[in-house]
C-alpha cells in the first residue's frame, strides 16, 4: 500500500485475525465484525500511530500433529496466562522480564491469575469456543 502505510517498528501485540479487517480497511471495504470477531484493523499502526491496549486471546482445544496440546491463553499488557486443559494447569509469565517464558509466576500472583482467568473464561463464552471432550473410542496404548 505505497503512500498509505509508513515503514517502522511497533511493539503492539497483534495476531493473524487482525489481518482480515486490516486488508478490508486498506481496500476501502466495510468491516465485517461477525467474520473477524477477534480481529482489529492494525492500519493505525501501519500509518505510524497506535492502537488502544487490548487483551489478545488464543484457543487451541485439540492435540496437534506437531506437538500442540489443548489449551487457551491470553496476553494482557506484559502478562501472559496459559491454561492447559490436560491436568487443568495454569501458567503465568511476565513477558517483559521473561520473554522466553521460563519462570511460571502463577503461584506467586494468585489475584492476577484469577482476574486473567475470569477474562479468558468470559472471552471463550462470548465467542462460543468449543472445549475438548474425551474420546471414548480412544484408549491409551502402553
Amino acid at each position: 500500500a505505497p503512500g498509505r502505510v509508513h515503514p517502522g517498528v511497533s511493539d503492539t501485540p497483534v495476531t493473524s485475525p487482525d489481518l482480515f479487517p486490516t486488508l478490508l480497511e486498506l481496500a476501502g471495504l466495510p468491516l465485517q465484525p461477525r467474520a473477524h470477531v477477534d480481529g482489529r484493523s492494525i492500519l493505525p499502526i501501519l500509518r505510524g500511530g497506535a492502537l488502544p491496549e487490548r487483551p489478545v486471546f488464543w484457543h487451541y482445544p485439540h492435540y496437534g500433529n506437531q506437538g500442540g496440546s489443548p489449551g487457551s491463553a491470553m496476553r494482557k499488557g506484559e502478562w501472559k496466562l496459559i491454561q492447559w486443559f490436560e491436568g487443568d494447569r495454569i501458567e503465568l509469565f511476565n513477558l517483559k522480564n521473561d520473554p522466553g517464558e521460563k519462570t511460571n509466576l502463577a503461584s506467586g500472583e494468585p489475584s492476577r491469575v484469577r482476574e486473567m482467568q475470569r477474562e479468558l473464561d468470559a472471552w471463550r463464552k462470548e465467542v462460543g469456543a468449543r472445549m475438548p471432550a474425551p474420546n471414548p473410542a480412544w484408549t491409551k496404548r502402553p
